[in-house]
């Protein structure tokens, strides 16, 4: 290869392609805003790297060389694509056919997916989507792209995470109709120590601040059954004296549809932050705005949803 072909950049294509549009140096200086005289040393360097004239004086003006003349569409051809990777293109919902992993809690695939489905079966039919139960702390497979998208709950966010937040709220004690903490107004530290208790590791970290919060008494409660389902765990609550930490829109809910009961904890302060959170990695894709876009508001808008403001993560 030439070596000064080597060293041609950007701009120097482009005011090639402004040389062999015009075949006029003082108009194609007066297009690119430089003068006359500098436009001449960068067509000398073109030519060398080249090792063809070119343009080539005819009278007062310019003609293209043989070789020049080739050049025009293929060089025409390459600022275009290259423009194209600078301007990301415009998305189009209907004629996107791409996968994505979604990852969150059962409680979120039983109310929520099914709206979800349902618009993008109206606004994006050739987009696939699978389901996956979202643990604690899998940060590292947002990173991988292993998953693209999570809803879940966090105080601090992971590096190179982005998210919006979907709202606030307190975790409650879920609990059977007749469990003897329903004549309470509030569960006080030591009757919630006296339970047995059945812990959802899936869909988020619900509950370690009370853990953190009694290892600082030296204390621990007793975890019977640790289970990733909120579904499990609503048939477990509702047919024994055992209890389950769960987020207070989530108990509401639960409540209206099974037999159970909450009551707010009158021991610890804590507020739950939820997030539809992503990598870095695809923070810039057209694809993943519009679809992630299309999650927090589903979810915003479902009677299911956390109600709050909106934030973001920095």
């Amino acid at each position: 290869m030439n070596p000064a072909f080597a060293t041609l950049s950007l701009g120097h294509l482009r005011v090639l392609d402004h040389l062999l549009q015009v075949q006029n140096l003082s108009r194609a200086a007066e297009r690119l805003g430089v003068s006359q005289s500098a436009l001449s040393r960068q067509l000398a360097q073109l030519r060398e790297a080249f090792d063809d004239p070119l343009l080539v004086r005819q009278g007062r003006g310019y003609v293209l060389s043989e070789h020049a003349q080739t050049l025009r569409e293929p060089l025409r051809q390459v600022l275009d694509e290259l423009q194209a990777l600078r301007q990301p293109a415009v998305f189009e919902p209907g004629r996107c056919q791409r996968r994505f992993c979604l990852a969150a809690s059962d409680y979120v695939a039983e109310h929520m997916l099914p709206l979800l489905v349902t618009a993008l079966e109206q606004e994006a039919p050739g987009i696939s989507l699978e389901y996956r139960t979202w643990q604690a702390g899998q940060y590292d497979l947002l990173a991988s792209g292993e998953i693209d998208l999570a809803t879940t709950l966090f105080d601090e966010s992971p590096p190179n995470v982005h998210g919006r937040l979907l709202g606030e709220d307190r975790a409650v004690c879920l609990m059977a109709p007749d469990h003897p903490l329903t004549a309470h107004g509030r569960v006080s530290q030591s009757d919630y120590l006296a339970c047995r208790h059945v812990r959802i590791s899936g869909g988020g970290d619900k509950d370690s601040f009370i853990d953190q919060h009694l290892r600082a008494q030296g204390l621990q409660r007793h975890i019977s059954l640790q289970v990733p389902f909120f579904c499990a765990t609503v048939k477990v609550v509702a047919s024994s004296q055992a209890v389950a930490t769960v987020p207070e829109h989530i108990a509401r809910q639960l409540c209206r549809l099974h037999p159970l009961a909450w009551r707010p904890l009158g021991f610890v302060e804590h507020s739950q932050r939820y997030w539809v959170v992503w990598h870095e990695r695809l923070h810039g894709s057209a694809e993943h705005r519009w679809f992630r876009n299309r999650v927090f508001d589903l979810w915003r808008q479902s009677q299911f949803g956390v109600q709050g403001g909106v934030a973001y993560l920095p």
